[in-house]
């Protein structure tokens, strides 16, 4: 799971959500014309333009890239604005942009350029779209009913961004912490301006999110403000750079303005009145939201219907696969869910529940990625080094948090990609799963596809660094999972491939789950339990993805629309390409773009096929 936004928790969060287009970034500090980002001169300027203007108005975006210096290093010590005026000056960045873009005739650009152009047409088309509801957050990479949930707000991002990403390496970096900290109290007032209004509209979370959001916003209140990260993690990297000790500005901010914002938005979520209705079909215009949001995160057109039955038919048939598996290791009684499920509750499989326990699944994880770098020359010519960190989720936010997901490097070397994974139960992850997800979430997963956005920021779109298009990120990084299995990584390992197969399994039952709740009104209780009998996976994780599906709907079905098309269109050009055909040409060609939206794949391949014809 890939989150642009501060941290997949799914593409929820706000900031990716507003400020996708701020990614442009990677093509350098201020912004110069790229050089060969794009051909035509016309296109580079309106593209930078587009990318600065951006920029400014996501600054923590700028933070996550290394972009918050030089011409820009005054968005280091800025938040992004979450008021209404906020959202007013983002739209009016969005139309300004598009009709900058509408002056550039498509018709006179070639390679990557038509990419370029029909990819921030298509993210600025999609902003505009979302403003037809006037309830939560929406903007080029769709939208989010509610503005705070168990996996999206302040209170859930503005710790560990500051402690994590927020660099402090001089006195200027602690002076840029402290404003960026007296900032975190407004941006909570402004989100709970906005649950009054939009409870107001008919537009309130459900029991079970309000419930959940609750339980962390009180445990992260509970802390002691002199304990808080807010306080420490200043306090201790002042201390080791020998700097002026800021704790007691940094506990004033806290004890007077953050937790007092905290305390309101408690207590106005306490207010709220709430039933257990779990669908989008529960808001105003309910289904067209919906459709919205599917258009948003497939980048496609396809219905709810079409979506569900997709999902029907694909995990029948990733479940024919399994039990083939399964019965060779002589588990043939029960269902393939319940066979799976006895497999994730076996003890041969599961590490203590310790922090050597956990320690230990950190180093697996490390060490799949080590086993599947020497590969990457069978799967890539681009030789990226795509460095990548394991981390645990932080405890304060893994009971909302998915249950993996990575951030992408900064474009200054400075800090790897991050891939997280949620060690809050240790049967969330027995060993034999843990290798498809670290190929999803690292190499040659989101991390690959990062790093080339990361490393060769003189020859990417600005805006490609800036758009993330749901179902290409997340339907490559399923992708990478089949990229390793058909170079053989699993040869010798059959539970590992069946926990391969059972992660595409279970992307497929998230079609049937998803588009369950939000258009045939399914309840909460049927979409968990489906989804347990299908994948075998426990009820704990289970609630917790259904959960997340309720809070970002339609983001959980990018990942098998986008694998569905990656391979359509891998077959396509394996058919008309003949002996000519290099799996490495399709597979670079892909990750070259940057990120697209589905509907423009075809032409990417189209060139692709043209150019290995040429050659």
């Amino acid at each position: 799971m890939f989150t642009r936004n501060l941290l997949d928790q799914p593409a929820s969060r706000r900031r990716v959500l507003q400020g996708a287009a701020a990614t442009a970034a990677l093509s350098g500090a201020g912004l110069a014309a790229p050089a060969a980002a794009a051909a035509d001169p016309q296109l580079a300027a309106a593209l930078t333009t587009i990318a600065n203007q951006i920029l400014q108005r996501s600054p923590e975006q700028a933070t996550l890239l290394g972009m918050d210096k030089g011409a820009n290093a005054g968005l280091a010590s800025r938040l992004s604005d979450g008021s209404y005026a906020g959202e007013a000056e983002d739209r009016r960045v969005y139309a300004t942009a598009s009709r900058l873009l509408g002056t550039i005739p498509r018709a006179g650009l070639t390679g990557s350029d038509i990419n370029n152009y029909d990819s921030v047409t298509w993210a600025l088309g999609i902003a505009a779209e979302g403003e037809k509801f006037d309830f939560g957050y929406s903007g080029t990479s769709g939208g989010i009913p509610y503005v705070v949930s168990q996996q999206n707000g302040t209170y859930q991002q503005a710790a560990e961004f500051l402690d994590t990403y927020h660099r402090v390496e001089d006195a200027a970096g602690a002076e840029a912490y402290l404003s960026r900290l007296d900032q975190v109290g407004k941006q909570l007032d402004d989100e709970t301006t906005r649950i009054i209004a939009d409870s107001g509209k008919g537009v309130i979370p459900p029991d079970f999110i309000v419930a959940n959001t609750l339980g962390q916003q009180t445990e992260l209140r509970g802390v002691p403000a002199a304990q808080s990260k807010f306080v420490t993690s200043i306090a201790t990297r002042a201390k080791k750079l020998g700097l002026p000790d800021p704790t007691a500005r940094a506990l004033a901010i806290v004890e007077g303005k953050i937790y007092p914002a905290l305390d309101h938005q408690i207590n106005v979520l306490k207010a709220l009145k709430t039933n257990s209705d779990a669908g989008m079909w529960k808001l105003p215009q309910g289904e067209a939201y919906y459709q919205y949001l599917l258009k948003s995160q497939t980048t496609t057109s396809l219905s709810a219907a079409e979506i569900h039955k997709t999902g029907w038919e694909q995990n029948r048939a990733i479940e024919a696969e399994m039990d083939k598996i399964l019965q060779a290791q002589g588990l043939t009684q029960g269902s393939v869910g319940a066979r799976t499920a006895a497999l994730n509750a076996d003890k041969r499989f599961l590490q203590p529940d310790s922090d050597a326990g956990r320690a230990a699944v950190i180093a697996a994880c490390q060490g799949v990625l080590d086993r599947i770098r020497p590969r990457l020359g069978r799967i890539s010519k681009l030789g990226l080094r795509a460095d990548v960190q394991v981390k645990r989720v932080p405890v304060d936010i893994q009971d909302g948090a998915g249950l993996g997901y990575m951030n992408f490097a900064s474009t200054d070397g400075k800090r790897p990609a991050i891939y997280y994974i949620n060690l809050k139960k240790m049967d969330y992850w027995p060993s034999w799963t843990l290798a498809s997800l670290t190929a999803h979430e690292g190499i040659p997963g989101h991390a690959w596809q990062g790093a080339y956005l990361a490393e060769h920021p003189d020859i990417v779109s600005p805006m490609a660094q800036l758009i993330g298009f749901n179902a290409f990120v997340e339907g490559w990084a399923l992708y990478a999972e089949q990229l390793v299995d058909e170079d053989g990584f699993y040869a010798d390992d059959p539970f590992g491939r069946l926990g391969y197969l059972n992660a595409q399994r279970f992307r497929a039952v998230r079609l049937i789950v998803d588009t369950g709740l939000h258009a045939m009104r399914w309840t909460r209780e049927k979409a968990i339990a489906t989804m347990v009998a299908e994948t075998g996976r426990s009820t704990g994780s289970v609630t917790s993805e259904i959960d997340r599906y309720c809070a970002s709907p339609g983001q959980a079905c990018g990942y098998k629309i986008g694998h569905n098309e990656i391979l359509k269109q891998r077959a396509r050009a394996k058919a008309l390409l003949g002996p000519k055909f290099d799996v490495r040409d399709y597979n670079d060609a892909l990750v070259e773009t940057g990120g697209v939206p589905l509907s423009a794949l075809p032409g990417v391949v189209d060139r692709m096929i043209a150019k290995v014809k040429a050659a």
